[in-house]
């Protein structure tokens, strides 16, 4: 038992720590390495290890990766980036207000579908791009695409990796889940938009405009470019496979099923769609199954929630506030995946008169839209960071400045309505 809880600390610790310079592995080293020690010692044996892994989150991630790789490598994703990015509005406070509703409306709507992660990674760079000629302010737009992004990708079970996970574990169908989770998302998103719109009201919205009446012109002179052939076919598949989502068919199946179409049918090389799948991601997710699974066989994990149980019982407002600061604190200490994976099976005994469902839908949420507290919250927030860093540098604490208000509000309101509906 010392073991195993040994090496589940240590391996957490370099799971929530990745860039230590005691030993720099990455999230995937320290997964892989801390699973491969809870065989080693004794703690699992290999057959109970190998069951652990959850194929099924596997399978979803591998095949929600090779669609996204082809609406990527077919253009469709730069197409929309590049329609934001040549909008000819006029540089006023009214139109910049317009954009950034369209903007956090767009990267949430997105975001449900085809993961936070993406999301920002393409569009930044058009962000950027927008607010360089049209001379408006970086810092709102670019905290308005990664927040939309982050609350968007709780709307399903395909937005992030930590509801794909949700998603294998609970056995929630997809249209369920939607269902449950919609109209908190959809007021959060709004709230979200609010606060930006207050926080940088008026002129502030704007950086300065003396070369922006040129270059909105400029950019009004461009013929919008049509949607690229390539993408059709991506296009129409990723469709279809969200049909099956609410149709009932297993996600993960729905997945796979697709990707392989995509494949098929495109009729070229499959290396560069493999190439193009997260590996890294993928074993940081079964060594994290082998190493919950170990910390769990030593019966620690249920005698923390039996003794915590009423505290955190979800049929009382004090258990659901508990909660809800559990989820959101521990998401951006140790991540939100690793917290939902140690904390999912145990959510039957806190239930209490809520429906496990709730449970799961509460987990899903309160952990998602706690990667929007601080910059390091989600890697969604880091991509944006990172890619406009070359134009601006958005820094820790003018992001926890927002953060702290759009987690607050976000939560407030939207943990009840989970209840409501």
């Amino acid at each position: 038992m010392i073991a195993a809880v040994a090496i589940f600390v240590l391996a957490y610790l370099l799971i929530a720590f990745p860039n230590t310079r005691l030993l720099p592995v990455g999230r995937a080293g320290a997964a892989l390495i801390g699973a491969v020690a809870m065989v080693a010692s004794g703690a699992l044996d290999l057959p109970t290890a190998l069951a652990s892994i959850s194929g099924e989150t596997l399978l979803l991630l591998f095949g929600m990766m090779v669609l996204s790789d082809g609406l990527i490598r077919g253009g469709a994703l730069d197409w929309l980036a590049g329609r934001a990015a040549r909008h000819p509005g006029p540089v006023h406070v009214a139109a910049a207000r317009r954009f950034l509703i369209v903007l956090s409306v767009g990267s949430a709507l997105l975001s449900a579908f085809l993961v936070n992660d993406t999301i920002c990674l393409v569009f930044t760079p058009a962000v950027v791009l927008l607010c360089e000629r049209l001379g408006l302010s970086y810092a709102p737009y670019l905290l308005a695409l990664a927040s939309s992004a982050n609350l968007g990708s709780a709307a399903t079970l395909v937005g992030n990796p930590q509801n794909m996970l949700i998603g294998s574990m609970s056995g929630l169908s997809f249209g369920a889940f939607v269902g449950r989770s919609l109209v908190a998302v959809t007021v959060a998103v709004a709230l979200n938009i609010a606060l930006l719109l207050w926080l940088y009201r008026g002129a502030r919205l704007l950086r300065g405009a003396s070369t922006a009446a040129n270059a909105a012109s400029s950019l009004a002179s461009q013929a919008p470019s049509p949607f690229p052939d390539a993408a059709r076919l991506p296009a129409v598949v990723f469709i279809g496979v969200v049909a099956a989502f609410f149709g009932g068919v297993a996600l993960p199946l729905a997945a796979v099923a697709g990707a392989g179409a995509l494949l098929l049918l495109r009729r070229d090389d499959a290396d560069d769609a493999v190439r193009a799948v997260d590996w890294p991601l993928l074993v940081f997710f079964a060594g994290l199954f082998v190493l919950v699974e170990g910390l769990r066989a030593t019966g620690l994990v249920d005698a923390v929630f039996a003794a915590a149980g009423s505290a955190l019982a979800l049929d009382s407002a004090g258990g659901v506030a508990a909660f809800t600061a559990f989820s959101t604190v521990g998401s951006n200490i140790v991540s939100n995946v690793p917290l939902v994976a140690v904390l999912g099976p145990s959510l039957g005994g806190l239930g209490g008169s809520a429906s496990v469902e709730t449970g799961w839908v509460l987990l899903a949420f309160t952990s998602t839209v706690a990667g929007n507290l601080t910059l390091v919250g989600s890697v969604a927030n880091l991509i944006v960071a990172e890619k406009a860093r070359s134009h601006y540098a958005l820094g820790f604490m003018e992001y926890l400045r927002f953060g702290v208000l759009s987690t607050l509000l976000s939560l407030l309101v939207g943990v009840p309505l989970l209840f409501l509906f």
